[in-house]
């Protein structure tokens, strides 16, 4: 899967997934507590698909704009009701029931994050080991006393086998401004204690990513541009390239390693190329145009081309995470935890300045991390649905209104006030609520647009 088609169909896939689960709490909890669901609609707007099932003839619907959707109650406060179903419409239900109902939805999205992380990791996933790359002279990383080839193997106590793990625990000392202690094992065959003060590093969590920020990359050992294999229809397949050729120049410069080939690629999204390679013993040229993607912060070439690389460096730079079935459930449950704490710290660091509001993404983001992640294997895109599942979850138990956890906010308040809150006062907080999501999508789809035209 590659380009926009693919990226836009891992993005619609992923989108009525999990909006899907979502609703489908709200839907089966009401139904279990004795509420009568009207409707249940994944996507809005004109119905490209209706059907009514069950003895209530609830009425199952697919939107022609597949962005979200809803369950639909039996409430007096949307229409009168029949005197004999007055005891199933959800404004008459006790406050238990009613805030069971509206927080199953966030609910069923951090169990859909559990079991898509068993999943992962019971298929396995294949992971780099965290082997420091180039370190920017004069950089925190640099006086904290990193050196290239140092492997990271524990921060704060915390092993971290892989890069994703070694980042997130990174990432939660930043998000605290505090010291971190870091375990490395360096190219001496020596383990060193080094100590990075997040205290003296306010920018970390600014646009440009947590390691380039610190002077880290990921090391890249020097390889022959050789291709190993091709994502179909991508660039690179388009062109006529195929597995074992070798890249011998780009537009009459000739190319040294994978390292240099991927650079160039990487600075030319969009342009044709001319490209010589090596195929058995015939040199031919061959016209490729890099796909434009974004990645994090910065517009990019991609063409769909993988390394091939020497057993032994796979062994040396790749690990896979892999558990049997019981063990795989405590640690998906642990996963799921983890990520949505970390997402709430995430949040709370932006609201109070510590983290930049350009980490927000929108749907022209998460459409690419979508397709990408797609492309590349099932454990990464199941991977991907976890943590988007997690942040739906989390958004969704916020306290602004419209929300799940607006809806809450309210149940709350007529706990405390010991009678529902007037009429105009939610008018009001509804209006709150839609100007603060409006808000924060003009922020997402802003920061889209930014790294999409490289603004």
């Amino acid at each position: 899967m590659s380009g926009f088609g693919g990226s836009l169909l891992a993005f619609l896939v992923a989108i009525s997934v999990l909006v899907a689960v979502h609703e489908f709490g709200h839907f089966w909890v009401a139904r279990r507590l004795g509420v009568k669901v009207l409707r249940f609609s994944i996507g809005f707007g004109k119905s490209i698909w209706t059907r009514s099932f069950g003895s209530d003839r609830t009425e199952f619907a697919i939107g022609i704009l597949p962005l979200g959707g809803y369950v639909k109650m039996l409430d007096e406060r949307e229409g009168p009701v029949a005197a004999e179903e007055l005891t199933r419409a959800f404004n008459r239900q006790p406050l238990r029931v009613r805030n069971a109902v509206v927080v199953a939805g966030p609910v069923f999205n951090f169990l859909f994050a559990i079991v898509a992380y068993w999943l992962m990791f019971i298929s396995g996933v294949p992971a780099l080991k965290p082997v420091i790359g180039t370190v920017v002279e004069g950089s925190h990383a640099a006086s904290a006393g990193f050196y290239e080839q140092d492997r990271l193997l524990r921060i704060d106590d915390r092993d971290t086998p892989t890069w994703d793990a070694a980042t997130i625990a990174l990432l939660a000392a930043a998000l605290d401004g505090r010291e971190a202690k870091i375990q490395v094992h360096g190219i001496d065959d020596r383990e060193r204690l080094l100590i990075l003060d997040f205290a003296n590093v306010p920018e970390a969590l600014d646009k440009g990513g947590l390691l380039g920020n610190l002077g880290l990359s990921v090391w890249r050992p020097k390889l022959p541009a050789v291709i190993d294999r091709l994502v179909p229809d991508a660039p690179a397949a388009q062109s006529g390239m195929q597995p074992g050729d070798k890249v011998l120049s780009v537009d009459g410069q000739p190319v040294g390693d994978w390292s240099e080939w991927v650079d160039y690629v990487r600075a030319r999204p969009g342009q044709s190329m001319r490209v010589r390679v090596l195929r058995d013993s015939d040199e031919l040229d061959l016209t490729l145009i890099p796909e434009t993607v974004d990645d994090k912060d910065e517009t990019i070439g991609r063409i769909g081309a993988y390394v091939r690389a020497p057993e032994d460096l796979q062994q040396t730079l790749r690990t896979e995470v892999r558990y049997g079935p019981l063990d795989a459930m405590g640690k998906s449950v642990e996963k799921t935890w983890e990520m949505t704490v970390l997402t709430l710290r995430t949040l709370w660091g932006m609201l109070m300045g510590r983290a930049s509001v350009e980490n927000i993404s929108g749907p022209i983001s998460i459409a690419q991390y979508a397709g990408y992640s797609a492309s590349i294997g099932l454990a990464s895109f199941l991977k991907f649905l976890a943590i988007v599942s997690i942040s739906l979850g989390v958004l969704n138990l916020l306290p602004v209104p419209i929300l799940d956890g607006g809806h809450l906010l309210f149940n709350t308040l007529e706990w405390i006030k010991g009678s529902p809150l007037s009429d105009y006062a939610q008018q009001i907080g509804q209006q709150l609520g839609i100007f603060l999501l409006l808000m924060l999508m003009g922020i997402a789809f802003y920061n889209d647009l930014s790294r999409l035209f490289g603004a």
